[in-house]
């Protein structure tokens, strides 16, 4: 089933990092999710946890820099094009 969903671009790129340190697709981390607040359980462990999550930046004093969905989707993408040896304009 498809949906939409509207949330503050501050949730947005937190739950992006979250997925990408996770080493899993938005979707399992949104999935798990809804199924933690359904079920009392996280269900769709599909992939193993890499390690959990350091405490947020914010809480360490140290400053987040403010980045837009598109040029954290360009960081995603030059990543993924290094990951699997593909040539990026340099």
């Amino acid at each position: 089933m498809r949906t939409t969903l509207d949330l503050p671009d501050p949730v947005f790129r937190d739950l992006k990092v979250k997925a990408a340190a996770e080493g899993v697709t938005l979707k399992q981390l949104l999935t798990g999710f809804v199924e933690k607040g359904l079920y009392g359980t996280d269900m769709a462990k599909s992939k193993p946890v890499r390690s959990p999550l350091p405490p947020p930046l914010k809480s360490r004093g140290v400053t987040i820099p403010s980045l837009t969905n598109a040029e954290i989707d360009e960081i995603f993408l030059e990543e993924d094009m290094e990951r699997w040896g593909i040539k990026t304009k340099s």
